[in-house]
């Protein structure tokens, strides 16, 4: 294999500059801190702090309020480049691990501690991908998205790992504490290190307090279906396998793990197939696969013994957040469709609030669903949220440059 082609080389699709390297590694970093975090905070809130099916959608709802927000406070710091708004999310970040690691576990206190650390992951959420690309050689835009998300997949994986480790040790007195301790070191960690990234990623000519672009429409309605539909897997289906079919953290986090190891292994692949067969086929064939996904996972315990059920919906959990990474392929579109780089930051940014709109009410009511109607009507609605995404993605026109 040509190793300018080879996925595992680095380098060959980033240019050696700006601070890539200590950006590659707060990426991996962070990884690993999320991976603490993730792989233990739905048994912690289910089991230290006591929320039940509503409570997680209502502490959801809290949680993506900073998605809504993040147009208003870019609006806000509009002068800031990207790489001085990625530094400040790493330092929110730490915030909210800290606030965990010290608050007492009440659902207030803790939903207060996630929506902070909400807050800075979704003000580096548009910021990492603007710096993916910036940092990307001409023509391997989908590769180098790829290549991070990896990146940040063997970092969670370990994570993961290490919780799946310790929770299957300390069977009885699972060590929650201790390792939101250690997730607020390794994010501080980050932190220190983000501030090593150099350059600024800006022109004057989006230098705007708020940027809506109607040669963008597209991507923010595909941004909101997008939105929805993730939602309900990423709120409700950890705590399905929890509260429906018993899973405990170990448990949960194995599953985590699993699905950042077959992520790593994607994601670059998934790029490549965006540089190749463009974003748009792939923007139309993931959600139609998604459907599938859907109906296994809500309707599983109908067709399946329950242990059959829970081995079904587990591999189903692992399936979405594959498919998910076809989510890269918006950012493409945005960059084809962009004048310049701080273009492609605004738009990003913008769309992530845009699909938090729609989010926070997917999160809100989709416990209200789960708990007076079932999980299988829960599901019914993402896989049709899945279907409405393909349709209108066979809209777009690909633009007019090759990313």
């Amino acid at each position: 294999m040509n190793k300018r082609h080879s996925i595992l080389n680095i380098w060959d699709t980033f240019f050696k500059a700006g601070g890539v390297k200590a950006f590659l590694l707060t990426i991996l970093i962070t990884g690993l801190s999320y991976g603490f975090y993730k792989g233990m905070l739905d048994n912690f809130l289910a089991e230290v702090v006591h929320m039940g099916e509503m409570d997680r959608g209502v502490t959801e709802f809290f949680r993506e309020i900073p998605g809504i927000l993040l147009v208003f406070i870019l609006a806000a710091f509009y002068t800031l480049s990207a790489e001085t708004m990625y530094k400040a999310g790493a330092v929110i970040m730490l915030a909210g691990m800290g606030m965990h690691a010290v608050l007492p576990p009440t659902k207030v206190l803790a939903t207060l501690a996630i929506c902070m650390y909400s807050l800075g992951e979704h003000i580096q959420l548009g910021m990492k991908s603007t710096l993916t690309l910036k940092y990307a050689k001409p023509g391997l835009g989908g590769s180098a998205l790829g290549v991070q998300s990896a990146i940040s997949q063997i970092g969670t994986l370990f994570g993961y790992l290490v919780i799946v480790a310790a929770f299957s040790y300390f069977v009885e007195n699972q060590p929650y504490s201790v390792f939101f301790v250690l997730a607020a070191l390794l994010a501080g960690a980050s932190a220190v290190l983000s501030m090593r990234i150099t350059g600024r990623s800006e022109s004057s000519e989006t230098k705007q307090r708020f940027y809506f672009r109607k040669k963008y429409s597209k991507y923010y309605m595909l941004e909101m279906f997008y939105g929805a539909r993730k939602q309900v897997f990423l709120t409700f289906g950890p705590y399905v396998l929890i509260l429906f079919y018993g899973a405990n953290a170990a448990t949960i986090s194995l599953l985590f793990a699993i699905s950042a190891v077959a992520c790593f292994f994607a994601s670059p692949i998934v790029g490549k197939i965006i540089d190749r067969v463009g974003y748009k086929a792939v923007m139309v064939t993931d959600t139609l696969v998604l459907v599938i996904v859907c109906l296994f996972y809500g309707f599983a315990h109908h067709v399946f013994p329950r242990n059959i059920a829970f081995i079904v919906c587990c591999v189903n959990y692992v399936l979405d957040a594959v498919i998910s990474l076809a989510s890269m392929a918006a950012n493409l579109y945005v960059k084809d469709l962009s004048d310049n780089s701080d273009e492609v930051k605004a738009t990003i940014s913008t769309g992530v609030s845009i699909n938090h709109v729609i989010t926070i009410f997917i999160a809100l009511f989709g416990g209200w669903i789960w708990q007076s109607l079932g999980i299988e009507l829960l599901f019914i609605c993402s896989a049709v949220l899945g279907l409405l995404n393909s349709a209108y993605a066979m809209t777009i026109r690909p633009g007019r440059k090759r990313v």
